[in-house]
Order: structure tokens, then C-alpha cells, then sequence
């Protein structure tokens, strides 16, 4: 029996957490099950990267819909000519949307008579009251990232019923995340640091959201206690967003106004293997004001090292309190600080924490267990079972 075309469609051509997760899902999919094509509106590294796995990609001119969009109004916009061609073209069996893609989704997956799933990867894209029917005749199902997104997605009381929204958990590609013995000391020593040193590290784009202010906050505090710490902050604006830019440059104005800031913390721009870096860590902090998913979290526990984060969204499923990480309030650098203090004080403490969370992440968020779990719900969407 031949497999099951999927059709992806997505909106973004960068290489963020989302799209990097949707290119290990990619690679991981059974191809004797699954035949995965991506569409994208344009050229960029995602299109490429997907390509170098042997990907099926359609490039489909299209704008992505924004958050407040029409569904009569999209239909007929030109975007959806557009994508509804793709479609006609790659004569998927099932059709996986990102929330930009979806109205233009629906209108293909209808015109093909294909099922359409939606994957929503944030509470924010809670859809609108003039949306809602949309969403309840368009969607075979909602694939949430996490138990946090399901519950915002949904709102209260949920304007659809819960068992239409079905959570799959993300999943890592843990052979990336067992370095050799010298990657450690190598990516140590590109960044001037030695063995001994202890290094506290933020991986994430520039965006408000993931609290890189409140990370400079608690590195500051930690040097009161411990002078000789080291920090990184890897990341970028990705997308090129004006905001995102500002804010940017607001972290870097604070840490360079600050001497012992200035010495002590690296940052390193976007970082190509960020899974090395991770390892060479003694401690990860996620300090983001909500994490719909947490992928960061998630790597460093398949890093066997002890993670920090904050617990609104996605890290509070994946982290265990206390076993496999610690988890702090948003927006409370002192209580990062204190976390990462205990840690650093406690070595023991650190490789406990890291073991477990190697084995929590082996037990429950591989990308193994994530493609078979999407391979479930195509068939049964292909199928046309509910």
C-alpha cells in the first residue's frame, strides 16, 4: 500500500523553535506511511533545510492571514486561489495547517475535499467571535502542543467541544543532544571559558515574551553571590519583527551599561548548534512570560542538564519541579537567581536533575514518539474516522 500523502502548510520561511520542531517531525515521519510536502509562500532557510531531508516543497505566493482575519473575507482572497491550486497540485490525503495558513487551508482542503488539521502551537490564537463557526465546520482537528494551549485555544467555557482539540505533545531528536566528550571543552573554549567555569545560559529569540530582560535581571543578581559566574544569551531576531528589534536593543543597551553585566555575559547571536552549547551549560534558564510549548526545556533535559524556567504554559507539563528542573513564577528574576544559585552550590543536586530529565525525555518526548503520534492522526483523518 502506497503512503498517505500529507500536505504542510505553513506561512513561516525562518528557522525559529516552531519551524525547527517541524523539521525534526519532518525527518522523523515514516516515510512508508507517511509522504510529507511542505508549502511555503516563498524561499528561505526552512523551504531549503527541508529539501536537504529529501522534502517535497512547493513554493505558493501567498500573505499570511492575520490573527483577526474574516473567514468570508479570506475566502475570496487571492491567497486562497493560491494555496487551493497548491493543493489541487500536490493532491494531499490530508492537509496540516499553521493558524496563518488556515483560512487559505480551508478553502483547498474543501475544494480537494480533504480533511484539514490544524496545529496550534499558541493560547493566543484563540479564535474570535466571528470565527468561531469557522473553526467549528473548517477543522477535522486541533492538534495542540500542550494541555495549556488546548485550555486558551478553547477559552471558558470552550466554544467548541474539547474532544475535537487532542493534545500532541512536540519531541526532540535526542541523538543530537549526546555531544562527544570534547564538544563540551571546544565550545567552551570558543567562548574564552574554561573547564571550571560555571556557565548560565538563555536560548531563545529576541521577542518580549521570552523575558531575556528578566534574565539579565537575575545574572545580575547572581553575581552578587557568585562573581565568577559566566553567562550566554544565543539567539536573534528570526523574523526581522520591528518590536522584537526594540527589544532587542534594550537587553543590549542594559547589559552594556552594567560593568560586571558586561564581562560576564556573552551574547552570542544565533548559534547554528545550539544543542552544543546547551551541554556545555551547567545550568539553563527559560524565563519567558508564557511558553506554549518550551522546546528549549525540553532539549536541555535531553542534554542532562538541570533546567530553570518559569511556569506558565508548556514547561510546567514537561518539567517535573524539583526532579528534573526547578520552576519559578514569570517575571521574578530573584527567584531565577536563587534557583540557579542552589545549583550552582549543589553539583550533585545539577547531575541528579540531569539524569532525570534525560529519562523523563526519553520516556515521553522523543521525536520518534511525536511522528508516530502525527502518523496516527493522519490516517485516521485520511480514514475519515472522528
Amino acid at each position: 500500500m502506497s503512503p498517505l500523502r500529507a500536505a504542510f502548510l505553513t506561512s513561516y520561511t525562518g528557522l525559529g523553535g516552531g519551524e525547527t520542531s517541524l523539521l525534526s517531525l519532518l525527518g522523523a515521519l515514516d516515510r512508508e506511511r507517511v509522504e510529507p510536502v511542505l508549502v511555503c509562500p516563498r524561499e528561505g532557510e526552512l523551504p531549503a533545510a527541508a529539501r536537504r531531508l529529501g522534502v517535497e516543497v512547493r513554493i505558493a505566493p501567498w500573505r499570511p492571514a492575520r490573527i483577526l482575519f474574516v473567514p468570508a473575507l479570506a475566502a475570496r482572497s487571492r491567497g486562497a486561489t493560491v494555496v487551493r491550486a497548491a493543493l489541487e497540485a500536490v493532491r494531499p490525503d490530508v492537509v496540516y495547517s499553521d493558524f496563518h495558513t488556515l483560512p487559505d487551508a480551508a478553502v483547498g482542503a474543501r475544494a480537494i475535499a480533504r480533511p484539514l488539521v490544524f496545529g496550534c502551537y499558541g493560547w493566543w490564537f484563540r479564535p474570535h467571535p466571528w470565527q468561531r463557526r469557522f473553526h467549528r465546520r473548517a477543522l477535522w482537528r486541533v492538534l495542540a502542543v500542550s494541555e495549556a494551549v488546548k485550555r486558551g485555544y478553547l477559552g471558558d467555557p470552550p466554544f467548541m467541544s474539547p474532544s475535537r482539540v487532542q493534545v500532541v505533545p512536540l519531541g526532540v531528536d535526542t541523538t543530537q543532544f549526546v555531544p562527544r566528550p570534547d564538544e563540551r571543552g571546544a565550545i567552551r573554549r570558543s567562548l574564552g571559558l574554561s573547564e571550571q567555569a560555571a556557565l548560565i545560559t538563555l536560548v531563545a529569540r529576541f521577542q518580549r515574551v521570552k523575558g531575556h530582560d528578566t534574565f539579565v535581571a537575575a545574572a545580575r543578581r547572581v553575581l552578587d553571590l557568585l562573581p565568577d559566574t559566566e553567562f550566554a544569551i544565543a539567539g536573534e531576531n528570526v523574523f526581522a519583527v520591528a518590536a522584537d528589534e526594540r527589544f532587542k536593543r534594550r537587553v543590549t543597551r542594559r547589559v552594556a551599561a552594567d560593568a560586571r553585566l558586561a564581562a560576564r555575559l556573552r551574547l552570542l547571536g544565533w548559534v547554528e548548534r545550539s544543542e552544543l552549547l546547551l551541554a556545555a551549560s551547567d545550568v539553563v534558564v527559560v524565563s519567558s512570560r508564557f511558553e506554549s510549548f518550551g522546546m528549549v526545556a525540553v532539549e536541555t533535559m535531553a542534554s542532562g542538564v538541570p533546567v530553570v524556567s518559569t511556569s506558565r504554559g508548556g514547561p510546567a507539563e514537561t518539567i517535573v519541579d524539583g526532579e528534573t528542573g526547578f520552576l519559578v513564577p514569570p517575571e521574578q528574576p530573584e527567584a531565577i537567581a536563587q534557583r540557579v544559585v542552589e545549583l550552582l552550590r549543589d553539583p550533585e543536586l545539577g547531575r541528579r536533575m540531569g539524569a532525570a530529565g534525560q529519562a523523563r525525555v526519553q520516556a515521553h518526548f522523543t521525536v520518534q514518539r511525536y511522528a508516530a503520534r502525527m502518523t496516527e492522526v493522519f490516517e485516521a483523518a485520511a480514514r475519515g474516522r472522528g
